[in-house]
């Protein structure tokens, strides 16, 4: 088993999906949690797993991240149950699937509420009682679309290129106050197999079915653990996020008609239709709390990563065409 981290750790989002997997991780490395979400009896069971499985001290904290006054006494609370708080964790977030137009107007605002100043009220809360402390970690959760962006998801690709930027000027801020003890890390991750595509919005008449390839929020667990042992200022999550993060550079225009074309193809459904739904902006869903979404079976991450690795070797041989021509044609 690995050495205990012996860290003070508030998670947001905790109650499904890349959240759940990183509070199991913490704990399991012996640390501290403070648990944050909506849906305060799906905390209170995690807590209990947390305590039974891992013998750690649980704060459940239900808390809405757009609340500012909620998200404040969400850090106090972390503060006056353990003492400290070590590493903060943004990742509440929600979607919303459909064309600028079909999305309405309070469903994209929620979204940008939610997963932008949710993010922002965390970290003005995880840094009020950082630098008091003058040390301390924050790892905000973006996204791979915040580096390379997708059509019928526009609330979402806009929040977490927002998110992702956001760290870069916390960053700034903290050198240039000197507090060097203190870190801001952002986390990208590729599609991960968590309930997020059940539970989004969806607007578009199709079935959302994730883009391969397919990661296990465990791998994006590990991820932001090691942050809160090494931070560093960003990092993907799967190597097919990090192709495109860095394509999206080298050819921009070519990665967007690149994803267009996939995302019409592979992540909405050309044979299964679905009703409109708002999923869980507005509201908590209903629906079971899981780390997993049931898309990385075996077989069906096989298939996928095989499509993914094709679009990244079409997208860097048609990079190093692109670079070759703007050599020779100045």
């Amino acid at each position: 088993m690995a050495a205990d981290l012996d860290k003070v750790v508030v998670i947001t989002g905790a109650s499904s999906g890349v959240g759940r997997a990183c509070a199991q991780a913490f704990a399991a490395r012996g640390c501290a949690l403070v648990l944050a979400a909506r849906r305060a009896h799906v905390l209170e069971e995690l807590a209990e797993e947390c305590r039974r499985e891992y013998g750690v001290g649980v704060l459940v904290a239900p808390t809405d991240m757009t609340d500012v006054d909620a998200v404040e006494k969400l850090a106090d609370g972390a503060v006056a149950e353990f003492g400290r708080i070590d590493v903060w964790l943004n990742s509440a977030a929600v979607a919303a699937f459909g064309a600028l137009e079909e999305v309405p107007p309070e469903i994209f605002r929620q979204v940008v509420d939610v997963n932008v100043l949710g993010c922002v009220n965390g970290a003005r809360a995880a840094l009020r009682v950082m630098r008091g402390q003058r040390s301390g970690t924050v790892v905000n959760v973006s996204s791979v679309v915040g580096a390379a962006v997708v059509p019928y998801n526009a609330a979402y690709v806009v929040s977490k290129a927002a998110v992702r930027a956001l760290g870069g000027s916390l960053r700034q801020e903290l050198r240039l106050a000197g507090q060097d003890g203190i870190h801001v890390c952002t986390v990208l991750p590729a599609t991960m197999d968590t309930p997020f595509f059940q539970h989004a919005a969806n607007y578009t008449g199709r079935a959302v079915t994730p883009m391969a390839p397919v990661y296990t929020a465990q791998r994006a667990a590990r991820t932001v653990v090691r942050l809160a042992v090494r931070p560093r200022r960003e990092a993907y999550v799967g190597p097919a996020g990090r192709v495109l993060g860095i394509q999206s550079k080298l050819t921009p225009a070519l990665v967007e008609r690149a994803l267009a074309h996939q995302m019409d193809r592979a992540h909405l459904s050309r044979t299964r239709s679905a009703a409109p739904t708002d999923g869980n902006v507005a509201r908590p869903s209903d629906g079971r709390a899981t780390t997993d979404g049931g898309w990385h079976g075996r077989r069906r991450t096989a298939v996928r990563r095989a499509g993914a690795v094709a679009l990244a070797a079409g997208l860097v041989a048609a990079g190093v065409t692109a670079r070759g021509h703007g050599q020779r044609h100045p």
